[in-house]
Parts: C-alpha cells; structure tokens; sequence
C-alpha cells in the first residue's frame, strides 16, 4: 500500500501539535512497512520519500489562503500512483481532496482542529479565513473517511459539518513516544534549565504552546497573580498568530513582573532536549487551553513525569485524568459560550478556578509527583505509537475497501 501523506508540518520545520503527530505517525507507519509518500510544505529535506513544496513565486503578494491552495495543486498532481491520500490541517485539505478527484483515490482526513472552532483566525488571515473554511469544508464533506484525534473532536467534527456520515468519523488518539519523552534530571539537562535562568530547587508551573487564542495564556497569567510567591512561573511561549495577541500577552507578562518575581518566559523554539529538561524539572504542566482537540503537549508532558493541571475541554479529559489512585493531573472546569470561540462563560470565574488548582497543585509536591509517575504509566501504555499506526492503518484498510 502507498500512502501519500499531506502536511503543512514536517521536520525541521514544525511549530504545532500537528507537525509533531505527523511526524511520528510517518514513522511508526513506515516501521509497519507501509509505502509512506511524504508531501510537505516547504523545502524538502534530506530523507528518503519525503518532497518539500515551495510556494509558488507567482503568488507571492497574494493573500495567505491563496498561496496555501497554490502548493495544494502542485502536491495533488504529484500524488498520482498513490492508493490512498491523507492530509493533515486545512492547509493540506485541498491538496488531499483535490488528489482524490484527480487519481481517483480515497481521501482520508485527520482533524486536529476545526476552522469552525477558531473564529479568531479571521484576525490573522482576514479573508484567507472564509477561504480556508471552504476547503476544510469541502474536504471533509467528500472524504472517505475522517479520523478525530478524540472522541471530543468527533463530537466537534459532526457539529461542525452535520452531513457527514457517522460512520465515517473515527476516533484514533495523538500518541507519544516515550523513549524520546522521559524524565531527565541528570546534571547537564539541570545545567540547561539554569541557563534559561530556572531555579530548579523551586516548585515551578511550566507552559508549552504557541500564543494563541485557544491555549488560554492571557488567563494563565491573570492567574498566576494569586499563585504563592515561592513558584515560577515558566513560559514556553512564541509564534504569536497576531500581533494583537502578542501586545496582550507582552503587556500581561509585563504586569506580572512587577508584582512577583520568577516568571521566566522564553520566547524561542526549543530543542526537545531542553524542553524534556524543563519539564522535568517542573512541579506541574499546566494547559490553559479553551479550544484542545487532544494536546499533544500533554502527552509529553505526562511521559516525562509532570502532573498536568488542564482545562475540561475538549480532548483533555481523555488525556488527563483526574480520579482515584489513577490520576495523573488535575482539571479545572469552565463553562464555554456557544459561538466557537471556546471563550468562558465566566473570565474571572475561570481565572479564579484556574488559580486554585494550580495552588493546589503546587502546593502538595508528593501528590503532583504521584500523579506525574501515573501519567508516564497512562502515556505508555493508552498512548504508544506503534498501536495508534495500526488503528490508522485500519481506517486506510476500511476507506480503500468502499
């Protein structure tokens, strides 16, 4: 079977959740001895089957959307000998559809987030956005099969486009490798978290994420006002979508250094080397997010022993679990408004819960580290990638089949 699979993200160049799920996925596919055609956005790289697709020069001043669907029809015209497309993100959505029609193959989708779930991104793309919602859309209403990344995104998927048939939506979860993510505290990953200027000896709350709207920074750090005045506070945090979210975000990190010390944050992207360090070297994670199909982050979080503090929404209470002898985090409720945006019902409420738990957390260091050896257990064992390739690999098998 070749598979030719359709990213916007792929190695080296990865800034989300989706590059990473891709990444791996291609990997644990190939080592199942599938015929894996990687077509990915940008320059390619030095790796068998793998081809890199620039933009077109002819669309260079056009707008985002458009400059997206111009890689699209160079991908789709080179997927031809493929028995089966799958693309990644409505930036490669087109790409699979399109491919489809043209070679007469199926079109498998993976849903890692939903255009109708991030109205906000009509700030960043103005009208890219109503482009880039009409080709998810599209895509999704023809594809042969559609796979949510949890049972919480299936939900979303057949809310946000009721025409598609149920029993083309499956769920098969995000997954994690954990040899690659495992706690490290030797003496050099100590050294690497000094030099971001942590103090590993003091209870530490660490974010991981992109500044957007969805991952709920701007009330993590509203929140970190009434954390005790022991713990840091380190933000793994860049590649704002909007200027405006990065002025808000600046403006509150700014404000909170002038009420509390030790708020780290680093803007760049890390190597994970230096990520796992920090991580483990954390108290808790926390994942304030308003709008999380899954969280990747919170897999590797879990992998290396953090407890998570996250947001009931989405796919996070699949991940993280917060009950019993088996809990490995702690999770903050919210009421959401209905119009997509996944904001709260109640800011300060939210804010307010969100504090607590974090207190709670932090403050009960033997019950964080029970729960972050919990989730290392619940990562390896619900979460490996070799049994997340074959439940793909079974979709592909059903979509060829009708």
């Amino acid at each position: 079977m070749r598979v030719d699979l359709l990213t916007k993200e792929y190695p080296p160049n990865i800034y989300g959740g989706a590059g990473v799920h891709v990444s791996e996925l291609v990997r644990a596919l190939r080592a199942s001895r599938v015929d894996v055609q990687v077509r990915a956005f940008g320059e390619p790289v030095a790796e068998p089957g793998t081809h890199g697709y620039a933009d077109l020069p002819e669309l260079a001043s056009a707008n985002a959307a458009l400059r997206t669907l111009g890689v699209d029809l160079t991908i789709a015209q080179d997927c031809a000998g493929a028995d089966l497309v799958h693309s990644h993100t409505w930036y490669a959505n087109m790409a699979g559809h399109l491919a489809s029609l043209l070679h007469g193959v199926p079109h498998v989708v993976t849903a890692h987030s939903l255009e109708p779930m991030r109205p906000w991104k009509a700030e960043q793309l103005g009208g890219g956005y109503r482009v880039s919602s009409f080709a998810e859309r599209t895509a999704y209403e023809s594809a042969a099969a559609v796979i949510a990344v949890s049972a919480g995104m299936r939900d979303d998927v057949l809310r946000s486009y009721p025409d598609l048939d149920p029993a083309r939506v499956h769920v098969v979860h995000n997954g994690i490798d954990a040899d690659l993510w495992a706690r490290d505290t030797s003496d050099e990953a100590r050294a690497g978290v000094v030099r971001h200027g942590v103090d590993p000896d003091r209870p530490s709350i660490v974010f991981v994420g992109r500044i957007t709207r969805q991952k709920g920074l701007p009330y993590l750090l509203r929140a970190a006002r009434e954390l005790p005045p022991e713990v840091q506070l380190v933000l793994c945090a860049g590649a704002p979508d909007t200027p405006e979210i990065k002025a808000e975000v600046e403006t509150l990190i700014a404000e909170l250094r002038t009420a509390r010390d030790g708020v780290v944050w680093i803007a760049d992207m890390l190597p994970r080397a230096q990520v796992v360090g920090l991580l483990s070297a954390a108290t808790v994670f926390v994942c304030p997010s308003v709008y999380e199909p899954l969280g990747i982050v919170n897999l590797e979080a879990m992998a290396c022993e953090a407890a998570v503090v996250g947001t009931a929404t989405g796919g996070i209470p699949e991940v993280v679990v917060d009950d019993g002898d088996a809990a490995t985090g702690w999770l903050v409720p919210i009421e959401q408004v209905a119009d997509g945006t996944g904001a709260p019902v109640d800011p300060d409420r939210f804010v307010a819960d969100l504090a607590a738990t974090l207190t709670r957390a932090v403050s009960d260091p033997a019950e964080a580290r029970r729960r972050g050896l919990a989730g290392r257990r619940r990562a390896i064992e619900a979460f490996g990638w070799p049994a997340i390739a074959e439940q793909t690999r079974a979709v592909y098998e059903q979509a060829l089949q009708a």
